[in-house]
């Protein structure tokens, strides 16, 4: 039987990286890794006999019409944020073209990477993430909607990930530290302020290594039409460890870091908007509807459990042991922030 070909886009980045690991460890995949700089890609050996590098830009396949219409998965994470018309042109533009030239007689399955932020509590799509957006988020809302309509849709799994951890604080992991992990470093300095306010706010999170399972299940695992209740063909999956509170998350980080919680001082809504009117705080009409809104909660979530696996990082304190976060300010293996 003729090995599978999986196409990852985005390969050099975070996630791509924790994916392509576990494709190689967990199945007998072929990879086509499409990346910009192969120097990057520092988890995986660009030498596995099983993986063949794309360099390239994704605004431009027309280099790899041959290797595209030669893959029957796709796992596609590439995107792209600050810049409006680059983001519509690889978050909208260059999805269109990519499944334009997939060869819809050997393709069995698109895993197409979104974000929870467009999505409500039920995981239907939020009006104001068009909107209100920004860029990204709009680009995002924009693309969905198509792919919702697309000839492929049954093919396509539409995966949204939470707020994502991955890598390391110290950046010795062979994986690329997410830009939240490395925001630990940053919410440790703010700790004693953080340990005197309450936040009314919820949130999920998701490790890279758990969305590496998620997907590297669904991609080696036949592709099934979607049962997924309230949806259409097109199945959505939101990657997510259960809701945490701001609150919760402040004081597990307190008790990492060996820093006293004191009383705290509600922060309300209508005192969080005063604030951004009298301080020097730009926020534009997507923060506010954030502000307004508040809990970022989803209903039902994909964890790695949902599909037959264990999580690496389930909670909190696990992905604060995963990323080396120091323990105490006074732990003999500090790490220097």
């Amino acid at each position: 039987m003729k090995k599978p070909r999986i196409l990852i886009t985005g390969a050099s980045g975070c996630v791509g990286q924790y994916i392509a690991d576990w494709l190689l460890k967990n199945s007998e995949a072929e990879l086509l890794l499409w990346l910009r700089d192969p120097s990057k890609l520092t988890a995986i050996s660009s030498e596995e006999p099983r993986i063949k590098l794309l360099i390239g830009d994704l605004r431009d396949p027309s280099p790899f019409k041959k290797e595209l219409g030669s893959v029957t998965r796709v796992i596609h994470t590439a995107t792209a944020w600050g810049d409006p018309e680059r983001a519509l042109q690889v978050n909208v533009l260059a999805v269109k073209e990519l499944l334009n030239l997939l060869n819809p007689k050997i393709l069995e399955q698109i895993i197409y990477f979104s974000t929870a932020s467009i999505l409500d509590k039920h995981l239907n799509p939020l009006p104001e993430a068009l909107a209100y957006g920004t860029e990204y988020i709009q680009t995002k809302a924009h693309c969905l909607s198509e792919l919702e309509k697309h000839h492929l849709a049954e093919k396509i799994i539409a995966v949204f990930p939470t707020l994502v951890f991955g890598g390391t604080v110290d950046k010795k992991s062979p994986f690329p530290t997410s830009y939240l992990t490395q925001g630990l470093i940053e919410a440790s300095r703010w700790l004693w302020l953080a340990r005197w306010l309450r936040v009314d706010s919820t949130f999920h999170f998701i490790h890279a290594a758990d969305i590496a399972f998620i997907c590297g299940h669904l991609a080696t695992t036949p592709h099934m039409p979607n049962t997924e209740k309230g949806q259409g063909a097109l199945r959505r999956l939101v990657m997510a460890q259960p809701a945490i509170s701001i609150n919760q998350a402040v004081e597990t980080l307190c008790r990492w870091r060996g820093i006293r919680r004191t009383p705290v001082i509600p922060l309300w809504g209508w005192l969080i908007n005063t604030l951004t009117k009298i301080l020097p705080i730009e926020i534009n009409a997507w923060d506010r509807f954030s502000i307004k809104h508040r809990h970022f909660i989803h209903d039902p979530i994909t964890p790695p459990e949902r599909l037959g696996g264990q999580s690496y990082a389930k909670t909190l304190e696990e992905v604060l042991r995963i990323s080396i976060l120091p323990m105490r300010s006074n732990s003999s293996k500090r790490v220097k922030l």
